[in-house]
């Protein structure tokens, strides 16, 4: 695991570990059940084990690790019916989040979205994975966010937490990422025209692919 070349190191050892972690995470380079060598962490990132201790612990808060005793910190793993569930919670709130970001008629959310949807398309055109993920959880916390449902937004994002790691076994292949940026204009189109409904329901056909696809990944694992 290497740290980002030329990016400012965070203010604390901790803060640091916590986001190689976690981009390690969702870039897939730990993958789901991978085992975190804490010994062998530690010296790549040249950081003691305090430091590290204390990013897994948070990182076990947010559902992104599990830790067996005796054996040490894992990559979370889900199943898929854990998967489904999570999903689905997301459509009812994120259905919710929709409807009132759009009954509020932000003018500038419209370009919002636009602007980070160029972001997405670069990132799929190059078959940047990491980027994808991030461009993808802009694009979508753009809109959650405009809901103006504070509660509601921090539900969301915990659920997003928890499935972080499956998002770059998704964006892996190119279609599935050719797939995530036509499903984002259809949004974004529905959006343009003030039409609720429609940006609601192209979002849960944009979940259900991705669940779609999770489940054949997961069955081959």
């Amino acid at each position: 695991m290497n740290s980002a070349a030329g990016k400012r190191r965070p203010p604390t050892a901790q803060q640091f570990v916590l986001e190689e972690l976690r981009r390690a995470i969702t870039s897939g380079e730990l993958r789901p059940g991978d085992q975190i060598r804490q010994d062998a962490l530690a010296a790549r990132l040249d950081v003691s084990r305090v430091p590290l201790r204390e990013a897994l612990k948070s990182l076990e808060a947010e559902g992104l690790v599990v830790h067996h005793v005796h054996r040490g910190y894992f990559v979370a793993e889900l199943s898929l019916a854990d998967l489904e569930e999570i999903y689905r919670i997301r459509e009812l709130l994120e259905g919710e989040a929709v409807r009132s970001a759009v009954a509020r008629a932000d003018e500038g959310l419209l370009d919002t979205v636009e602007e980070i949807q160029r972001a997405v398309e670069e990132a799929a055109e190059s078959g940047d994975v990491t980027e994808m993920a991030a461009a993808n959880r802009r694009f979508h916390f753009a809109l959650i966010e405009a809901s103006g449902m504070p509660r509601l937004i921090r539900l969301v994002a915990t659920l997003w937490d928890s499935t972080d790691a499956y998002r770059s076994l998704y964006y892996a292949e190119a279609g599935h990422r050719d797939l995530a940026v036509r499903e984002h204009r259809a949004v974004i189109a529905a959006l343009r025209d003030g039409d609720a409904d429609t940006a609601v329901r192209r979002l849960d056909e944009h979940r259900t692919h991705a669940v779609a696809a999770l489940r054949e990944v997961l069955d081959l694992r």
